[in-house]
Formats: C-alpha cells, structure tokens, sequence
C-alpha cells in the first residue's frame, strides 16, 4: 500500500502488490478487491486477534502465543492470531490482512491489556477505525481489556503466595538494557510537546526529562 497516495501498487507482470506492513503477497483481484489466493472474506469466517503493547524483548509476547494456541485447543477456534500495537512485531496491520487473506470476514480483536488507559480509550480505537477503511466487507469488532474479573483475585493471589519464596531484590542480576535496543524507527519514550511539559505526572516533573513514559 502506498501510504502517500493510499492507493495499493500492482505489479502486474507478476500480480502482486505491496501490503501496509509493506511485505509483498500473491493476491488476485475478485470484485475489485485484492485477496490473496482469490479468497474472498466470508462473514461465516471468524477470526480472533489478540492485541498485546509490544516490546522490545523478544520473549514478551510468548506467554500471549501460549493462550492463543489454547484457546484453539480448549474451545476450537479455527483462527487466533496475536499482535502489538509497537515495538517487535507482528504488528496489527499486517495480522489483520493476514487474516482477511484467510478467508475471515468478521475479526474480533481483544486487547491484551489490564487497564481502560489511554490505548484502550482512544489508541486502539482509532488504529481500527484507520485500519478498517482498508477492507470495507469486513466486519472489525474491538472487545474489552481484562478489566476486573473475579478470576484475576484468585491470580494475584496465587502471585503473591509465590513472591514470598523470591529473593530480595538486592540479590537480582538484571540484563544489560543494551541486550534490548530499541527498534529502528522508534523512539524509546513517548515525546512531550513543549507546551505540556508543565503537564506531566508527579513521578516526571521536576526530573529535567522531555520525555516520559506515561
């Protein structure tokens, strides 16, 4: 897709056109949609996206890959795909055409967050809103975060009763933080405007900082 002129470049010696994510996929064009392999999304089709922050770790995301494998083995869903809104991808965009290439004409994306921050109340609605003008005939529904859940008391308390075994902190040997650079393009802390410098939280101000991770 070519972001400058949102209109999708074809190569078309070789019918192929480069995706948002910017990977190139076969596709063919069935009334005048661009599918890959000549599929067309079936509103029969279901598929689910289990949409997590994103980090710089690589290992981050693999507990999330864990529920999404069993949420196909316990309750049968044919299509769980998991993604991040930054840092190490996969990233939504590219999940999303992933899955309509599969087939799938309704996408429910479940975000993998804790809290109603900002992300959930305008970050990720927004990125759908965006992303969802790319396949008209597909139905895109956001679900909840976590939130509270009576089940997550009965966690936390399993957590606690397992950080009572764990050392004290003095005692950890932490990473070098140059193990997880920063992915290219990205900036490690989200940009203050000048003018709301005077806005930021009580843990940032006073510090000198310009940047903060709130």
């Amino acid at each position: 897709m070519d972001l400058e002129s949102d209109e999708p470049r074809i190569k078309t010696d070789s019918r192929t056109c480069e995706s948002w994510s910017g990977f190139f996929l076969e596709t063919s064009m069935v009334d005048g949609e661009m599918f890959e392999g000549g599929k067309k999304p079936d509103a029969a089709v279901e598929a689910v996206i289990l949409l997590g922050h994103g980090s710089r770790v690589p290992e981050a995301g693999r507990d999330m890959e864990k529920v999404a494998a069993r949420l196909r083995e316990k309750y049968g869903y044919g299509l769980v795909e998991v993604c991040f809104m930054s840092r190490l991808g996969p990233h939504f965009p590219e999940v999303f055409e992933k899955c309509v290439n599969l087939g799938a004409g309704k996408v429910l994306v479940i975000p993998y967050f804790l809290h109603s921050g900002i992300h959930l109340v305008l970050d990720i609605p927004e990125m759908l809103q965006e992303q969802a003008k790319r396949f008209p005939d597909v139905s895109l529904q956001m679900g909840r975060g976590f939130g509270f859940d009576e089940m997550l008391v009965d966690l936390v308390q399993t957590r606690i009763e397992e950080a009572r075994s764990f050392e004290d902190v003095r005692q950890m040997v932490l990473p070098q933080k140059e193990m997880y650079p920063v992915p290219k393009g990205q900036c490690e802390f989200v940009p203050v405007p000048a003018d709301e410098k005077g806005d930021l939280c009580s843990a940032c101000r006073g510090t000198g900082r310009t940047f903060s991770r709130c």
